[in-house]
């Protein structure tokens, strides 16, 4: 199956402009960002490949409000988010970021459901528990704990979280990384479904090459640069990846 493309006429969802993020640690500096240029598209999903240290992680946590660029800035319907507080970035996150990263910090005493509530129950406008579920196909595992389900479906749990409350963007940090192949598929084609069917923004970070054929479009990073771009000129679906 052959997913359908971005449309050509884009809008921009989010933008990062000239960002650049530098640690220090004594007397050296690390550079993980240098000067950054990136706009996410509404409803595209995007690819973000590169070595551990290129600057993915860090790209993504400014964008996604979690971290603070050193210069630079993420617009965000006309706001400089860059320039806002704590507070106001913590309302940015919680009504329009959904994330997903590697390991899936769900409450182990608390099952599926009730884990996906821990959302919606402060969300402006959220899905019920049970239809985010429904979306990532864990309908039947609504009132399992984490202990009783498998790495994949604690996984879609975790994507059923970050969606229920039905985010702008969402951003994704090696959904994958601890999971086999055919598990890993399972997930990427619960994101893609997520992507499809609400439009979501859908930014996703990965080390497989292979996975950037499900993208709309890629950018590879080295060295804290954007040092290459492209589009899929045909976007194909997670259960036709194979690795």
């Amino acid at each position: 199956m052959t997913v359908p493309k971005v449309e050509s006429q884009k809008t921009v969802a989010l933008s990062g402009r000239g960002l650049c993020k530098t640690y220090e640690t004594g007397d050296v500096q690390v550079v993980a960002l240098d000067a950054v240029d990136l706009d996410l598209y509404a409803s595209e999903l995007i690819v973000l490949l590169g070595a551990s240290g290129s600057g993915k992680s860090t790209l993504l946590n400014i964008l996604g409000g979690l971290d603070q660029p050193t210069a630079g800035q993420v617009i965000f319907r006309d706001r400089d988010l860059s320039a806002e507080n704590d507070a106001a970035l913590t309302r940015f996150r919680r009504d329009h970021v959904g994330f997903v990263f590697q390991f899936y910090n769900l409450i182990a005493s608390l099952t599926a459901r009730e884990n996906v509530a821990l959302v919606t129950e402060i969300a402006t406008n959220p899905m019920r528990p049970e239809e985010a579920l429904e979306l990532v196909d864990l309908g039947d595992r609504i009132d399992h704990f984490p202990a009783q389900l498998s790495g994949g479906e604690q996984q879609r749990v975790a994507i059923a979280r970050a969606i229920a409350k039905r985010p702008d963007i969402l951003l994704c940090d090696e959904p994958t990384g601890a999971l086999d192949s055919k598990t890993g598929i399972l997930v990427l084609d619960a994101i893609e479904k997520v992507n499809r069917e609400l439009g979501t923004t859908t930014a996703l970070i990965t080390h497989n090459m292979i996975v950037a054929d499900i993208a709309d479009r890629v950018l590879v990073m080295a060295d804290g640069h954007i040092v290459e771009q492209r589009e899929n000129t045909k976007r194909i679906s997670a259960q036709e990846l194979e690795w």
